[in-house]
C-alpha cells in the first residue's frame, strides 16, 4: 500500500515542501529510503523503528520503500522522522490519510516517540504559509512558527498525542512562551572615556552603515569603543528581524527557541577563525560569521592577525551584501549586509607614532605587518581612523560624554531619513548606494571643489571617491540637511586616515 504526506526541509536560509512517500509491498524484510538524503535522513529509520514500536504501533515485517521527493533536492536534518512515521503508519493500514491532507510534518522522534525540536522552522513555516497548509512540529519550535503570520501551528509533543489530535481524541499541547534574545543595552558610550573624535566616528557609522577600521597603540579604547557600538544601532524593522532569525534558526542558533531576534547581531570571531568559518561552507554550506552578522556588526580584533587569504574573501559580501557558495551538492546565496568594524596597532609593538612611548619596529616590519591588510579591502573601509593614547586628564574627568540613547536617537533619525529618500531603491542605508544613486547626490559647489581637490592630492580610487560620498551624506543627514556641504565633505574626507598616509 501507498501512502503520502508532506514534509519539509532547509536549503540554504529558504524552506521547501517535500512530498514523503512511503510504499509497504510483499518481500523481504527491508527499509530503504532514497531521494537524497544525508546521513540523518537515512538514520530516520532506525528512530522510526523503535519510536513505532514503543508506542505500541506495529512496523509491518514487509518491504518498506521511503522517497523523498523531488528527488534533485537534498534533503538534510532529522525533521523527517515524524512524517515517515506517519506515512509508514497509513500505508500499513493504522491511520487514515484524509486526516493529513493540508498538513506538513516536521519533528524529530526519539526512540520512545517523543517529538524532538528541529533547527530551521521559521523558514520551513514560511515555505508552509506559502503553500497553504497547517504546520504540525515540536511545541519547542511552534512560537517560532508561529512568528509567521496567519499560519495555522499544531504543537505535538509525541507520536502518540498527533495520533489523539488526528482523531479528536485530544487537544494540541501550548507551546513554548516566545521570548526576546537578550539585549546588549547594558553597554553605555557614557562609560566610554575622552577619544570624542572616535565616537563621533561611530556615530557617523551606525547611522549609515559603514565599515569602520580603528588604528591606534594597545590600551587607547578600540575594542571598548566596537563592543558598545550595539547600543547606538537603530532598533531593526519586523522585516530585518525575522531575516536575522531565520539565518539563527537556520543555524541552530536561537538560545531560546520561538525567539525574535530583536537586537542587532554583534559577532566577534578569533583571528584564528577559518575561511568556511567566517564566510561560510561545508559538505552541506552553512552560514559562516559574516551571514550570521548580517544587519548587525562583524568586528574583527587585531586585523592583521587574521590569515591574509581569509580577510580577502570578505571583498565580495562587503561590495555585495550576500555570499554565495558553490559546492558539488548545491550553490547557495547567504544575506551579508554587515557593517565590518575592525581594530588594529599601527605596528607589531603598537607604539608606531606615539608620543609617550617608543616604537621598537624596524621599517621593514612595519611594511610587512601593514602589508597583512590589502589594498582592495582597505578600499572597502569606508571610515579609517587614528585612536590615540588618551591623556591622564580624560581618564580622571568625572563625566566622560553622551549616553548612548542620546546617541541612538540621532542616528535613528538619520536612517529614517535614509529610508525616506531610498525606499525607491529598496535600500535603507547609505553604505548600500551604488554609484548610480551617488549622481543623484545634492551637493553645494565648495563641497565639488573640495572633493575634487582629495580625489586628486589623496590619489583615491573611483571606490574610495564614492564611499567619501556616501559617508559625507550621512554626515549631511545627521546635520538635517538635504544638500552635502564642504564641511560635510571635509569630515567624510578625515575619516581616510590610510589614504592621507599614502599621498605623503
Amino acid at each position: 500500500m501507498l501512502a503520502k504526506v508532506n514534509g519539509a526541509t532547509i536549503l540554504g536560509i529558504d524552506g521547501y515542501l517535500v512530498d514523503v512517500e512511503v510504499d509497504v509491498a510483499l518481500g523481504l524484510p527491508n527499509f530503504d529510503i532514497v531521494g537524497l538524503p544525508d546521513a540523518a535522513v537515512r538514520e530516520a529509520k532506525e528512530r522510526v523503528r523503535s519510536a513505532v514500536k514503543n508506542c505500541y504501533l506495529e512496523v509491518p515485517n514487509r518491504r518498506i520503500t521511503v522517497n523523498l521527493a523531488p528527488a534533485d533536492l537534498r534533503k538534510v536534518g532529522s525533521g523527517f522522522d515524524l512524517p515517515i512515521a506517519v506515512a509508514l503508519l497509513v500505508a500499513s493500514g493504522q491511520l487514515e490519510h484524509h486526516l493529513l491532507k493540508e498538513a506538513v510534518l516536521v519533528g524529530e522522534l526519539s526512540l520512545d516517540g517523543n517529538v524532538r525540536p528541529v533547527p530551521g522552522a521559521l523558514p520551513m513555516a514560511i515555505a508552509c504559509k506559502k503553500a497553504g497548509k497547517k504546520l504540525i512540529l515540536p511545541p519547542a519550535n511552534a512560537a517560532e512558527a508561529r512568528l509567521v503570520e496567519g499560519l495555522d501551528v499544531v504543537p505535538v509533543d509525541s507520536l502518540t498525542e498527533l495520533l489523539g489530535i488526528l482523531l479528536g481524541h485530544r487537544e494540541p499541547s501550548e507551546a513554548l512562551p516566545q521570548t526576546e534574545k537578550k539585549s546588549l543595552s547594558y553597554l553605555d558610550f557614557k562609560d566610554i572615556a575622552g577619544q570624542d573624535q572616535a565616537k563621533r566616528a561611530l556615530e557617523v557609522a551606525a547611522a549609515g552603515g559603514h565599515n569602520v577600521l580603528l588604528v591606534g597603540p594597545p590600551g587607547s579604547g578600540k575594542t571598548l569603543m566596537a563592543r558598545h557600538l550595539p547600543s547606538i544601532l537603530p532598533p531593526m524593522h519586523r522585516e530585518e528581524a525575522l531575516e536575522v532569525t531565520k539565518i539563527y534558526s537556520v543555524a541552530g542558533l536561537l538560545t531560546d527557541r520561538g525567539s525574535l531576534v530583536s537586537e542587532r547581531p554583534f559577532r566577534a570571531p578569533h583571528h584564528s577563525i577559518s575561511q568556511g568559518g567566517l564566510i561560510g561552507g561545508g559538505r552541506i554550506p552553512q552560514p559562516g560569521e559574516v551571514s550570521l552578522s548580517h544587519h548587525g556588526v562583524l568586528f574583527l580584533d587585531e586585523l592583521p592577525e587574521f590569515s591574509k587569504r581569509v580577510l580577502e574573501q570578505l571583498r565580495q559580501p562587503l561590495e555585495d551584501g550576500s555570499v554565495t557558495i558553490a559546492r558539488v551538492n548545491a550553490t547557495l546565496s547567504y544575506p551579508a549586509e554587515v557593517m565590518l568594524v575592525a581594530s588594529m596597532n599601527p605596528c607589531p609593538c603598537g607604539y608606531l607614532g606615539d608620543k609617550l612611548k617608543a616604537c621598537t619596529c624596524s621599517p621593514g616590519d612595519v611594511s610587512r605587518y601593514q602589508a597583512r591588510i590589502s589594498g582592495p579591502l582597505l578600499d572597502r573601509i569606508d571610515i579609517q581612523l587614528h585612536v590615540p593614547r588618551l591623556a591622564y586628564e580624560e581618564l580622571a574627568a568625572k563625566a566622560y560624554g553622551e549616553t548612548s540613547v542620546a546617541i541612538r536617537e540621532r542616528v535613528t533619525a538619520a536612517r529614517n531619513r535614509q529610508e525616506h529618500k531610498l525606499k525607491e531603491f529598496r535600500i535603507y542605508s547609505n553604505a548600500r548606494m551604488q554609484h548610480r544613486h551617488l549622481r543623484k547626490l545634492a551637493i553645494s559647489e565648495s563641497a565639488e571643489r573640495l572633493l575634487k581637490n582629495a580625489f586628486t592630492k589623496l590619489a583615491l580610487s573611483a571606490r574610495a571617491h564614492d564611499r567619501i560620498l556616501k559617508v559625507a551624506r550621512t554626515i549631511a543627514d545627521l546635520a538635517g540637511s538635504d544638500i552635502i556641504e564642504s564641511a560635510h565633505l571635509a569630515e567624510a574626507v578625515s575619516y581616510r586616515m590610510l589614504d592621507r598616509q599614502g599621498a605623503q
